[in-house]
Order: structure tokens, then C-alpha cells, then sequence
């Protein structure tokens, strides 16, 4: 009996308790016998002749002995003579080859030289004659499945019984696209007490699984064939499971290779390698560490499509340090990585803003032979793109010009979008341009970061123009566009024409979306009409539109900026109240009430608020630390602000120039001033700008001091960096 726990859309029958007809079965109906018409005196005449010459001058051209002929023989006299030389295959494939120059072979003619050949072990002629027939426009091909079933069947008794000759017109039939037809057979044959072998079977089973359409009716396939005696192996199973995870039924696929293993069949890594890429793709990590485990107590290596699977994951959740442990897992296990693996990990460090790490890797491919493609350039661009090294993106699209690699729409737009974020409009443009000249169609990816650029630089008629550019090119406007626009004219202090404009949206049946509302929340806040905000809000939640914790940390901000911290604090309790549904505050969130705390230098409040965070586990980040650091500074708590330094140093975090210049002058007024220079000189190091205060302090000390050179150094150095001008000096 099937387990309860296990679920599936079908269930594997206990073995005990199948039904099915078998070879020789007394419950099997007989295979008819062959009976056809019979020849006339004339004919037979005519018939002996043939086979008389066939026999006896086989050594010559068949072309030659049989010309007297010709012109009278008919399909019937063509299986009157097979009948006298069956037994001789190669005279009968010679006699055949022969008969088709002159005419086309009947139906039941082509049946019987297909179960000749099977009978004399030559499948592949049969296999060829069949494929002919369904694929290559002949007489005969307009008949109908069942007649060609039908023959092949009346023929099989008296010319063959070779039951393989099923197997072979049953593949055909998948393979040129005719499942029905192939299931219609196997359900005769069954009735006949032939079972289609399981090799063909499969074929359906992957012809099935491998078409969206029909996927969802091969668990039907596997159990009905199985009920009536097909007995599945390992590959079918793999089969099914790769199907069950294309319709994204993951758990069902898993269940069954829980239920495999229950009947006794050998899972192997392939089994294995599906159902992991099948969690990969929706996303459930901690049950592919318990696969990978599973495989590695079997014994079961894990192969390149698994490793690729595991990656993709890791890079999509964040986790790309270790997805790069995964691709050193696969070099020790000596499996070549490819370039979609290292793209994939590329676009990964991209994405986290570690592009230090993604060159790294992109230089790597290189020493591997590996060449990467447009692709893998694309996602570079992007990463390189989004930490604002433009001249660099285009450094790298340069080089993918000069190696005429493919530059498609996308790489065009990822640059695009780049110059427009780095407020180069007139860059963007030119590429624009050049894309267009490039035979390039742009789509509205393009034009929106085009708009969003114009939009962040208040150029709002240009990028109206632009938008009606787009859709004079048939290109509708989705959401993000409208967000630009949006954002535009919030920025620049247009929220009428804001709100004016996320009314035509719904017009246009393109509806706002959290971005929207949030966009239009943070300028009322920022204008201090908290009032429209709080309605923004509820409506919002009334069309069931889902705030972000960006939604929240603008409406805290709108608090924090206007002094009313017990609304502040207020907002921050119903978050962690709501937090299950996945508003849960964090870091920004606690940052913004803090900071408002510490210019009231409250830092009893600051710190109540920061244990709280740690306390619901939010990791502070360098704001974190920026903020508090300067609060204790400011309230000369040096030794809390000292400690706090140690902390994220430890953590890997840079204080900022605003924390250094605090704790510096908070060193200073404590009269600790080898501390004091010890941070102004690692600040220096760091290349980082002290503020005039401070360098006025350093160049007065070394001058009273007698240290006439540094005093020099410090003041051509503030000099350099515009800190003082030289009439102060």
C-alpha cells in the first residue's frame, strides 16, 4: 500500500495487484490469420514464372530478368511470389527495391516487408518504411491511423510475429507527432497481449513532458500504462519527475522519488539533479541542502547540470559567496565549469555591488579558455553601471564593439540607463542615437530610463515629448515609466500634476503600484502635509496595494522631520506588531528616529531605541553607527563612541567623514589629542576630507609645537583640497 503521507496526482499500483494481459495469456484475443484472395490459374502462372527466374538468376540485374514482366505485375503477384521466397531476406529486399521503381507498394505490401525485416533482426528497414509513410508524400498517405494499424496487425500472424515490430511503429508515431495515435496502439496491442517495451514507452512519457500543453496529461500515461503491465524503470521515473517539475509541482516530483525508492527502484543522480534544479527554480534552499545531502550518503555524485542549479539559486537569494564555494566544489570535483556558470556568478557580485569580485571571476574565464559573451559582458556593464563608473561601462562596451560581439537592445539600455542615473541625459541620447543607426529598435525599457533621466533633471516637457515619441512606435507605457514620470514631478515639487497623473494611469488601465503611492507619500511628507500622506496610505491599503518598509520609513521620516517623535515612535510599534506580514522596520527605519533623538541629544532615548533593534534582530549598518557614534560624540559620551567604532570597524564597515570629524573634535574637547591625531591621520590615509575646524586645529598645534614642515604640509593640503583659501592662510 501507497504510504498516506506521500500525495501525488497518480499512485504507483502494489505489483501484486495489476491486471494486464501477457504473451500467450489465455485472456489475449488471437492475431488473425492471413487471408489473401487467391490466384488464378493465369496469375499463378505468372507468379511461378517470377519466382522460377528470381531463384535461379538471382546472380544477375534484377533489373534484367524480371523487364518481361513488368508491365503486368500488380501488388497482388508481388505477395504471391514473397510467399515462395520469405525465408531468403535478401532477395526479398531486392525484389522489393525493385517493385517501387515501377509502383507504388500497397498498403498491406509495405506491412509485410515491415514485418519481414523485423522478423529477420533488421529494424532499421522497418523503421524506415514506417517513417516513409508518415512522413513522405505518397498514395497511400491519406489513409487513416487505424488502417495502417489494422494491416499491420492482419499481416503480422503468417509474415512475421516478431511482437518488436509494435515497439518500432509506436516510436514512429511519436516521433512524427501523433501521441494519440501511439496510445490507441498500445491499447490494442494490449487487447492482443502485447505490451509496448518500456523503452518505448518512455519516449512518449519525454515526447509528452517535454510539450507544456501535454505535460499535464502524462501522470495519467504513467499510471494507466503501468496498471495494464508497462514496468517502469528508472528512466521513467526521471521522466516523470522532470515533468512534474516543469509544471511546478516540485513537492509532487520529490514524493515520487520518495515512493520510487519505496518499490524498490534505484534512484540515481539524474533523479536527484531534477528535483534540486525543481526547488532551485522555485526557490526553497534549505531543502536542496537536504537533497545534496541525501546524494552524498547514496553515494551519488552530483553532476553539472546540479552544481549550475545550485548556483542560479544562491545568486538569486543573495548568497553568491557561496555560490562561488559551489563553483570551487565543481573545480576540485573536475567539472569544467561554463560560461552561463559564471555569468550567472558574475551577475550575481554585480547585483550585491561586489564588482571587485565579479572581475575577479570575468578574468578567470579567461585563464580558462572560457571566452564570455555578450551576456556575461551585459551583466559587467550593469554592475559597473550601477556603482557609477560610467567611463568604465563604456570602456567594456568599446570592447565588445572591437570583438564584434552581438549588442543587442538590452546591453544598449543597461548603458543608457547608466548615463541617465549619472545624469549624463546628453551621453544617453547619443547612444541612443548610435542604437537606432545600429538598425536597434529601442523598447520601453530604453525609453524609460530616458524618461527617468530627463525626470530627475526637471526637463518634465522633454520627457512628455519623448513619451509620445514611444507611443507613436506602438510602444505602450507600462508602469515604470509612469513612476518616472511621477517621481519627476514630485521632485520638482508638482504633486497636483503627480496626482493628476496617476489618475490618467487608471484611465489607461496601467494602475499605480506601492513605488506609486510611496513616491507620492514622500513628497507630502517632505511638504508637510503628513495629513495626505496618512490618506495616501489608507487608500493604498483599501485597493489592497501592499506597503513596503520603504513605505513606512518615508512616513517615518515625515515624522522625524516635523519633530512629532511620538508618532514616530508610534508607527515603529504597529510595524513590529504587523511584522509577520512582512513590514517588519529595518535598519532605516530605526536610523531615522535615532538620529532625530541625538540632535535632541536624548541619547538615553537613542540608546533604548537601538537596543530594541538589536533586540528584534536588525543589523546595524555604517548609518547606524554614523548616526550614534556622532550623537555620543556631540554629548561627549567619548568612551560609548569609541566603543561603537571598534564595533564596526569589526564588522567590516568605514566610518563616513561626518563620524570621523565628530570623534576627532569630541576627542579634542576632552583633551585627548594623540587620539585625536591618531584618527585625523587615518582619516588622511583613507583619503578622506577633514573639515576646516579640524584642520585649523592640527596646523595651530604643530606650529606651536615647532613642527613648522607638517604645519606647511597640512596647510598646502587643505589648500589642495579647498578646505581654506589661501587669504586665510
Amino acid at each position: 500500500m501507497v504510504s498516506s503521507v506521500i500525495s501525488l496526482p497518480f499512485v504507483i499500483p502494489n505489483p501484486s495487484t495489476r491486471k494486464y494481459s501477457s504473451l500467450g495469456s489465455a485472456s489475449a484475443r488471437h492475431f488473425p490469420d492471413y487471408s489473401p484472395k487467391k490466384p488464378t490459374i493465369k496469375d499463378s502462372e505468372l507468379v511461378y514464372s517470377i519466382s522460377t527466374t528470381i531463384k535461379q538468376r538471382h546472380f544477375e540485374p534484377i533489373e534484367r530478368i524480371l523487364k518481361p514482366f513488368e508491365s503486368r505485375l500488380r501488388s497482388d503477384h508481388f505477395i504471391w511470389v514473397l510467399m515462395g521466397i520469405k525465408n531468403e531476406y535478401t532477395l526479398v529486399l531486392t525484389f522489393f527495391d525493385w517493385f517501387c521503381l515501377h509502383r507504388a507498394p500497397s498498403l498491406e505490401v509495405r506491412c509485410i516487408i515491415i514485418q519481414i525485416s523485423v522478423a529477420a533482426k533488421d529494424p532499421k528497414v522497418a523503421y524506415e518504411l514506417i517513417h516513409d509513410f508518415w512522413t513522405k508524400p505518397n498514395v497511400d498517405a491519406t489513409l487513416p491511423f487505424t488502417l495502417f494499424m489494422e494491416k499491420l496487425i492482419y499481416t503480422y500472424k503468417d509474415w512475421g510475429s516478431n511482437p518488436h515490430v509494435f515497439d518500432i511503429f509506436f516510436e514512429v508515431l511519436v516521433e512524427v507527432g501523433i501521441p494519440d495515435g501511439a496510445k490507441k496502439l498500445f491499447h490494442k496491442m494490449v487487447n492482443y497481449g502485447v505490451v509496448i517495451s518500456v523503452n518505448s514507452c518512455n519516449l512518449l512519457l519525454s515526447h509528452l513532458s517535454q510539450n507544456i500543453d501535454t505535460c499535464n496529461t502524462t501522470p495519467q500515461i504513467f499510471t494507466e500504462f503501468l496498471q495494464v503491465g508497462v514496468k517502469w524503470n528508472t528512466v521513467s521515473h526521471n521522466i516523470m519527475i522532470h515533468c512534474l517539475c516543469r509544471m511546478k509541482k516540485v513537492k509532487e516530483a520529490h514524493n515520487l522519488l520518495i515512493q520510487m525508492e519505496m518499490r524498490g527502484y534505484f534512484s540515481d543522480a539524474i533523479s536527484y539533479s531534477t528535483i534540486i534544479n525543481g526547488y532551485c527554480q522555485i526557490g526553497v534552499y534549505n531543502v536542496v541542502l537536504k537533497l545534496m545531502e541525501e546524494m552524498q550518503i547514496k553515494g551519488l555524485k552530483p553532476n553539472k547540470f546540479t552544481f549550475n542549479s545550485v548556483i542560479f539559486l544562491l545568486c538569486k537569494i543573495g548568497k553568491v559567496l557561496d555560490a562561488e564555494k559551489i563553483l570551487r566544489e565543481m573545480t576540485w570535483q573536475n567539472i569544467v565549469p561554463d560560461k552561463v556558470v559564471y555569468t550567472t556568478l558574475i551577475d550575481g557580485f554585480c547585483k550585491t555591488g561586489n564588482v571587485t569580485a565579479a572581475y575577479r571571476l570575468f578574468d578567470e574565464m579567461h585563464s580558462r579558455n572560457i571566452l564570455p559573451d555578450y551576456i556575461t559582458y551585459t551583466a559587467l556593464i550593469s554592475g559597473i553601471c550601477q556603482m557609477g563608473n560610467i567611463s568604465e561601462a563604456c570602456n567594456l562596451f568599446l570592447e565588445m564593439r572591437n570583438r564584434e560581439m552581438v549588442v543587442d537592445e538590452f546591453t544598449y539600455s543597461v548603458l543608457i540607463d547608466g548615463y541617465c542615473k549619472n545624469g549624463q541625459i546628453k551621453e544617453a541620447f547619443s547612444l541612443h542615437n548610435d542604437m537606432v543607426e545600429m538598425g536597434l529598435t529601442p523598447n520601453v525599457v530604453t525609453y524609460t530610463s530616458l524618461v527617468d533621466g530627463l525626470c530627475k533633471q526637471g526637463e518634465i516637457d522633454t520627457a512628455n515629448e519623448l513619451l509620445k515619441e514611444m507611443c507613436s512606435k506602438g510602444l505602450e507605457l507600462n508602469i515604470h515609466t509612469y513612476n518616472s514620470l511621477v517621481n519627476g514631478l514630485c521632485k520638482f515639487g508638482h504633486i497636483t500634476k503627480a496626482i493628476k497623473l496617476m489618475e490618467d494611469m487608471k484611465v489607461e488601465e496601467v494602475y499605480p503600484d506601492a513605488y506609486t503611492y510611496t513616491t507620492l507619500m514622500d513628497a507630502y511628507c517632505k511638504a508637510g502635509d503628513m495629513v495626505k500622506a496618512h490618506e495616501l496610505l489608507r487608500e493604498m491599503l483599501e485597493k489592497g496595494i501592499q506597503p513596503t518598509v520603504v513605505t513606512f520609513n518615508v512616513l517615518m521620516n515625515g515624522f522625524c522631520m516635523y519633530g512629532m517623535l511620538e508618532d514616530g515612535e508610534k508607527l515603529l510599534t504597529w510595524m513590529l506588531e504587523k511584522g509577520k506580514n512582512g513590514i517588519m522596520p529595518n535598519a532605516t527605519t530605526y536610523n531615522l528616529l535615532m538620529k532625530q533623538y541625538c540632535i535632541r541629544n536624548d541619547m538615553h532615548a537613542t540608546s533604548e531605541i537601538y537596543k530594541g533593534m538589536l533586540g528584534k534582530g536588525v543589523s546595524p549598518n555604517t548609518n547606524t553607527y554614523d548616526v550614534l557614534i556622532r550623537g555620543h560624540c556631540k554629548a561627549r559620551n567619548m568612551k560609548e563612541a569609541w566603543f561603537l567604532y571598534k564595533e564596526m570597524v569589526e564588522k567590516g564597515y568605514d566610518l563616513t567623514v561626518n563620524g570621523y570629524n565628530a570623534l576627532i573634535k569630541g576627542f579634542i574637547k576632552r583633551k585627548k589629542y594623540l587620539e585625536a591625531k591618531s584618527m585625523f591621520d587615518e582619516m588622511r590615509k583613507k583619503g578622506l576630507v577633514a573639515n576646516r575646524e579640524v584642520y585649523n586645529f592640527f596646523m595651530d598645534m604643530n606650529y606651536h609645537e615647532g613642527n613648522l614642515d607638517l604645519t606647511l604640509e597640512l596647510c598646502d593640503e587643505a589648500i589642495e583640497k579647498g578646505i581654506v583659501d589661501k587669504t586665510d592662510v
